[in-house]
């Protein structure tokens, strides 16, 4: 995207990840909770865990120069640009049931998870 502010053109990276409305408000009241409006959403890929690859989801106030980003209905999304191509595509939700609780990221470029869940290559 990009902006003109004052005579200057300012571009903005944004990336190919989605945040579902149920994830975008759970993240909106996890904030509301902290009393915080000045953090992020930040996914991320690190190496670790058995198959290679690990997710990191996790509230962030800092905001790096290659970042990329996007908002979702007040949830501004970041991504770092090494994790991007990792996670194009890919969507974040977050379920309340019995089965199960807690964000999911549904990663069409997983080729593969370890058996435990937290890893992927």
């Amino acid at each position: 995207m990009t902006q003109v502010l004052d005579g200057i053109t300012i571009t903005e990276k944004t990336h190919g990840v989605t945040l579902t409305q149920a994830a975008a408000d759970k993240v909106k009241s996890l904030l509301s909770q902290e009393g915080r409006d000045d953090l992020r959403l930040r996914v991320a890929v690190q190496p670790g865990g058995c198959s290679g690859l690990i997710y990191q989801l996790y509230f962030d106030e800092r905001e790096m120069e290659n970042d990329a980003s996007v908002d979702f209905d007040g949830v501004e999304l970041i991504i770092d640009e090494m994790s991007a191509p990792y996670l194009e595509g890919a969507s974040i939700d977050f379920a309340d049931t019995i089965e199960k609780q807690g964000f999911a990221i549904d990663n069409p470029n997983a080729q593969g998870s370890c058996a435990c869940g937290d890893s992927f290559h």
